[in-house]
């Protein structure tokens, strides 16, 4: 966690110095048994960059909330995540618009994106603006960096009842994996570049671009 708002922030800072803001997220996902992680960790660590330090871990917190907008309008959903293992290290708060799944042939998601580091009391202050809590977990994993392209492998846990994070229960036998690039809009070749690292990883993961309308039906 703390190297992915270290990034975010220094994309941030690169993004206003040159009026040029990186609010798309190209993405795609999958997910591996537990039983086969550690190979697909191996393949990350020849394929990516950080080849002599090994990948980032993190242990996070991750809070989703959403707030009405109208009664006809999707409801706007905010994310907060923090690291449990960097407890001094600021709170992410993070705006994700809709899928744009758009042209079929396109290799992956597109979807507005907006990473912001605030305060510890943020949640607090959307509680106030009138924010619902929808859900919250746990996740722990490993971050790996290819050029522009970010790769986690995850394990998402239940939020434990009370709160104590010590004892925590895996909600699935499997990794959530997922590939992403955060960039100005209208970058629509890293898609292909994208596309293209995915194929290396095969066949242990499939990495898709998720239809979330055909999960909701």
């Amino acid at each position: 966690m703390a190297a992915q708002i270290s990034t975010a922030m220094d994309s941030l800072s690169s993004a206003l110095k040159s009026n040029i803001i990186p609010n798309q997220e190209y993405l795609l996902q999958g997910s591996i048994l537990d039983s086969a992680v550690e190979v697909l960790l191996h393949r990350l660590r020849g394929l990516c960059d950080n080849v002599d330090s090994g990948p980032e871990s993190f242990h996070d917190h991750e809070a989703c909330f959403s707030i009405r907008r109208g009664p006809t309008e999707a409801p706007l959903s905010l994310r907060v995540r923090r690291a449990i293992d960097y407890p001094d290290m600021p709170f992410q708060l993070r705006y994700i618009g809709q899928p744009e799944l758009g042209d079929k042939s396109r290799p992956t998601i597109v979807r507005s994106s907006i990473d912001i580091g605030t305060s510890n009391t943020v949640i607090e202050f959307l509680t106030e603006l009138g924010c619902r809590l929808d859900f919250e977990y746990i996740v722990r994993g490993y971050m790996f960096r290819k050029g522009r392209m970010k790769v986690t492998v995850s394990k998402i846990f239940k939020m434990p009842q009370g709160k104590v994070l010590e004892t925590v229960e895996p909600i699935s036998q499997s990794y959530l994996v997922e590939l992403s690039v955060l960039a100005p809009s209208g970058q629509d070749a890293i898609a292909e570049d994208m596309r293209i690292f995915a194929e290396q990883l095969r066949p242990l993961v499939q990495l898709e671009k998720i239809d979330y309308n055909r999960l909701h039906n």
